[in-house]
């Protein structure tokens, strides 16, 4: 077989001898006999660092500073090959298990496919297109979490963009955890394409780490003509490029596609609600694919109950143009940049009366008349994620306020005002769950705080991330009315001051507390931490990251006085070394203690 293929690569080299020399032809076919990967004599490698970070879904940093956020991944290393916790890496917002465990936590999507695993990612747009050979990615602190690399054939510093825009996975893994949190050079071995790509996305799973994962800079290598012959070896064909299609997603929907079979056998005596209830354990795929087989089971996979929660995430990559039913399309997250806001107005109305979790994160195609179509036609709606939407303009937000049955609302990273919060607030009174982190443009959270405490008492979830204006009188506003509260996070809120009480007022009247983040207030203190032992003996979750005055003794206090804690996070804490950690995690072995370092 390694004779036949050399010389049949040896004939496809006699012919391009005229454009070549000949000991330039006699060097790759030596490469093709000993094994090595054969390049064509005017391809030069190409080794490039990300020009630009073009989209992302999260990050840990500020939208105006460069400190943690996605933005440190452009260009050439900053830390590399140093370990540990630095600001010039770009960090994603969550890690861990402990966001599942939260009461903001949503239910998982029962139809996500097994070997689904993305949470967050990141695209890199990088200056040469080329046919990749290689992508080396720097992870400098806890690394392990990326769990697949797509490259795409649009050029997104072209003036024309294409009509039709591919996506190919590069390489895909299950989400790893390593056992040392050191640097290193993470390079798998990637999947060939047959077209030049400067366009690449990073997605990563972090739920296994122990902390959060750094990256500093994304490499990649490749040749800017594509080889006749990338590997003497036959190609591979994996049974998973097979399966879920764009012409089996959007098969059964074809106008035309019913089968014409009338005997049914045993489904005919079978109750309705039974086979419904069958049915809604299948992926969308097999759904799909069901719905191809006889006129009964079309109609049974038609039908709106099966799609009354419905994440398309997993198959973004594929929709181009979108195939699948109308009804399926404004259930999205995290769609490509391709789709067109038009199809998300052709919502079919039965549906969407039965619709009640629409997950819309980082859909930049998503514009005012979607959102006005979907809070007319999804009256029963009560969970709404529209993060990272950060292209959708302001007054777009004031529909919202029409969904009034609205339990769950993530608005991070997104540019609503604070008149359409406002009115959110006063006619969704039912919220429980609601996200406002990073979201820059509310001028006075303090209004904010008060509205929630007037309207919303039942709220069980606030997460009001770096909001910069929240003060001592909104908070304790807020924490009166919202005596609920299980999950409050306030992480790198600077203008709350301890020295006003305002951190022991708000143990004190929140008894069900589950999680609280005081990242990076600098002002938290011991008589803080020991009033939260003394008031909220349900605590499971507590950052005080960044504090210099908090002590070992009151942590010890806490740690006693919380049974169910879990996480502690300690870091930049100067009153707390390792050898205090070390000390504590001994003697409450079930706490996840942290304290970040740097070398």
């Amino acid at each position: 077989m390694l004779t036949l293929m050399s010389m049949f690569y040896y004939i496809c080299l006699r012919r391009r001898s005229r454009s070549g020399t000949r000991g330039e032809a006699l060097t790759s076919r030596r490469a093709v006999e000993s094994g090595q990967r054969a390049v064509l004599p005017v391809s030069v490698e190409v080794d490039q660092y990300a020009k630009e970070v073009l989209d992302f879904s999260s990050h840990y940093g500020s939208e105006n500073s460069m400190s943690y956020t996605m933005w440190n991944l452009a260009g050439v290393p900053n830390v590399y090959p140093s370990s540990g916790d630095f600001t010039q890496t770009a960090v994603f917002r969550a890690y861990g298990k402990w966001w599942e465990q939260c009461a903001s936590a949503p239910p998982p999507f029962r139809r996500t496919p097994k070997g689904f695993h993305s949470q967050d990612y990141i695209e890199l747009g990088f200056e040469e297109p080329v046919y990749p050979t290689a992508v080396d990615v720097l992870e400098t602190y806890y690394p392990g979490a990326i769990v697949q690399i797509m490259a795409c054939s649009h050029n997104p510093f072209s003036q024309n963009p294409p009509t039709d825009v591919r996506w190919e996975v590069l390489w895909s893994g299950e989400p790893t955890k390593v056992l040392t949190p050191q640097a290193r050079q993470f390079s798998p071995n990637i999947k060939h394409i047959n077209f030049p790509t400067n366009l690449l996305r990073i997605e990563v799973n972090s739920s296994l780490l122990d902390y959060y994962t750094e990256l500093d800079a994304v490499i990649l290598r490749g040749v800017k003509e594509r080889p006749m012959l990338a590997r003497y070896k036959m190609p591979i064909i994996d049974i998973n490029d097979l399966s879920d299609s764009e012409e089996e997603l959007g098969g059964p929907f074809r106008q035309g596609g019913e089968a014409k079979r009338t005997g049914n056998g045993y489904f005919d005596k079978l109750p309705y609600e039974l086979i419904q209830l069958i049915l809604s354990h299948l992926t969308l795929p097999d759904l799909c694919r069901l719905a191809q087989s006889c006129k009964l089971l079309h109609q049974h996979c038609c039908d709106p109950l099966q799609y009354t929660q419905l994440s398309l995430q997993p198959y973004w990559g594929r929709l181009k143009p979108l195939h699948s039913p109308p009804e399926a399309q404004p259930v999205l997250d995290r769609q490509p940049r391709s789709s067109h806001p038009d199809r998300l107005q052709q919502l079919h109305e039965g549906l969407c009366q039965s619709l009640s979790s629409l997950e819309l994160s980082c859909c930049h195609f998503l514009n005012e008349p979607c959102l006005e179509v979907i809070s007319q036609t999804c009256p029963g709606l009560q969970e709404l994620n529209l993060s990272s939407c950060d292209r959708l303009h302001p007054q777009a937000f004031t529909h919202i306020s029409k969904l009034t049955r609205l339990r769950r609302l993530v608005l991070y990273r997104t540019k609503i005002e604070q008149t359409a919060i406002l009115s959110v607030l006063t006619f969704c009174i039912e919220l429980r769950h609601l996200n406002l982190g990073s979201c820059v443009r509310i001028d006075d959270y303090d209004v904010v705080a008060s509205m929630l405490a007037a309207r919303c008492n039942s709220l069980r979830s606030l997460d009001l991330w770096r909001c910069r204006n929240l003060t001592d009188r909104g908070l304790a506003e807020l924490v009166t009315g919202c005596r609920m509260l299980e999950e409050l996070d306030l992480g790198w809120c600077p203008t709350l001051q301890s020295s006003n009480g305002c951190f022991q007022h708000l143990a004190r009247n929140l008894p069900r507390l589950r999680k609280l983040f005081l990242t990076a207030n600098r002002t938290v203190c011991d008589s803080d931490v020991e009033e939260l032992a003394a008031s909220c003996p349900s605590l499971q979750h507590l950052d005080i990251l960044g504090t210099r005055l908090v002590s070992p003794a009151s942590l010890k206090k806490l740690l006693q006085a919380c049974p169910r804690l879990l996480l502690l996070d300690v870091s930049f804490c100067s009153q707390i070394d390792m050898r205090v950690v070390q000390e504590l995690s001994g003697l409450f072995p079930n706490v996840a203690i942290k304290k970040s370092f740097t070398q």
